[in-house]
C-alpha cells in the first residue's frame, strides 16, 4: 500500500474512532433509528452534485440496506443499552475478521502469513482494551454491536466488488436507500417517530452530532474507505479500523474524562504494532531479509 493511501486510511480510522463518542450526545435528542435517519438525510444531499455511479441497484440496495441502515441501526440500538463509548468503538472492529474471513470464502483473498500475525498481535491488543472496560456491559448490547459488525464486514466485501466507480457517489447515493428502513422502524417503534419534530426540539450539540455523523463520518469516511478497498485487498485495508478504538478512547478522555489504566495502554500500543507489521510494504521486508543475509555471510 502506498504511503499516501497510508495516510488516508489512518484518517478515516481517527474520524471514525471520534464518531463513538459522539453518539451519545446526538442520542440525547434522536431516538436510535432517527439518528441514523438524519445521518443519511444529510448525506444523500450530496447526490445533487455526484451523477448515480455505473453499479446496479442491487448493489446499492446491499450497501444502502445492511453497510448503512443495518450497521448504525444496530449499533445505536446498542448505545441505547448503554454499550459504554470505548467498548462500542472496540467491538466494531471485529469487522476486520468478519471481512478478511467472508474475502477468503468469496473473492479468494487469503491472508498472508505476515498479515495474520499482525492480525493477531492487534487483536491481542484489543482484548487488553476490551478487558479494561469493566462489567457494565449487557449481553444484548454485546450481541447488536457484533450483529453492526458483521453487517459492516458484509457491505465491504459488496464494494470491494465494486470497480471502477466513485466510492464518494456510492456512498452518497446509497445514503437515501438506508432512509426507508429507518424511517420505518422510527415509525414503528418510536414513541415519537416525527423526524422533524426531532430536530426542532434537539439541542444544538446533537444536531453537531447529526452533520459531523452525515459529512465526514459517512460520506468522506465511507468514501476513502469504498476507494481503498477498490484498490487492495480486503485483507490490507480492513485491519486499519483497529486504530478506531484508540482514537475512541483518547476522545472519551477528552469529552467524558475517562482514565487510562496501564493495561489500556498496553493494548493501544500492541494495535499500532499489529498494524505495522500489517502494512509494512512487501519491497521493505524484502530489503530487510536480504540485508539481513548479507550481515550472515560476512
Amino acid at each position: 500500500m502506498r504511503v499516501r493511501d497510508m495516510a488516508l486510511a489512518v484518517l478515516v480510522s481517527v474520524i471514525w474512532g471520534f464518531s463513538y463518542v459522539t453518539y451519545r450526545f446526538g442520542l440525547e435528542s434522536f431516538s436510535a433509528a432517527q439518528l441514523s435517519a438524519l445521518r443519511f438525510l444529510i448525506a444523500c444531499l450530496a447526490i445533487l452534485f455526484v451523477p448515480r455511479p455505473k453499479v446496479s441497484w442491487a448493489v446499492m440496495l446491499v450497501i444502502g440496506l445492511v453497510m448503512f441502515a443495518g450497521q448504525f441501526l444496530l449499533l445505536m440500538l446498542a448505545y441505547t443499552l448503554d454499550m459504554p463509548a470505548g467498548l462500542g468503538s472496540v467491538t466494531q472492529q471485529t469487522q476486520a475478521v468478519f471481512t478478511i474471513l467472508l474475502a477468503a470464502i468469496f473473492l479468494r483473498e487469503f491472508p498472508t502469513l505476515r498479515q495474520g500475525i499482525g492480525m493477531t498481535v492487534a487483536f491481542g491488543g484489543l482484548l487488553l482494551i476490551g478487558f479494561t472496560i469493566g462489567a457494565d456491559l449487557k449481553p444484548a448490547a454485546l450481541a447488536l454491536a457484533l450483529a453492526a459488525a458483521t453487517s459492516w464486514a458484509i457491505g465491504n466485501i459488496v464494494v470491494k466488488r465494486t470497480r471502477d466507480v466513485s466510492a464518494f457517489a456510492l456512498m452518497a447515493w446509497c445514503s437515501p436507500i438506508a432512509l426507508v428502513p429507518l424511517l420505518a422502524y422510527s415509525c414503528a417503534f418510536d414513541p415519537q417517530p416525527s423526524l422533524v419534530h426531532a430536530i426542532a426540539h434537539a439541542s444544538w450539540l446533537s444536531l453537531a452530532v447529526a452533520l459531523y455523523l452525515g459529512v465526514p463520518s459517512t460520506l468522506v469516511g465511507y468514501g476513502l474507505w469504498g476507494h481503498l478497498l477498490q484498490r487492495y485487498p480486503a485483507s490490507v485495508v480492513s485491519p486499519f479500523a483497529l486504530l478506531s478504538p484508540a482514537t475512541g478512547i483518547l476522545a472519551s478522555a477528552l469529552l467524558l474524562g475517562e482514565q487510562f489504566a496501564p493495561l489500556r495502554l498496553a493494548g493501544m500500543a500492541l494495535i499500532l504494532v499489529g498494524l505495522a507489521v500489517i502494512v509494512m510494504p512487501v519491497a521493505f521486508v524484502a530489503r530487510m531479509k536480504a540485508r539481513s543475509a548479507e550481515i550472515r555471510d560476512r
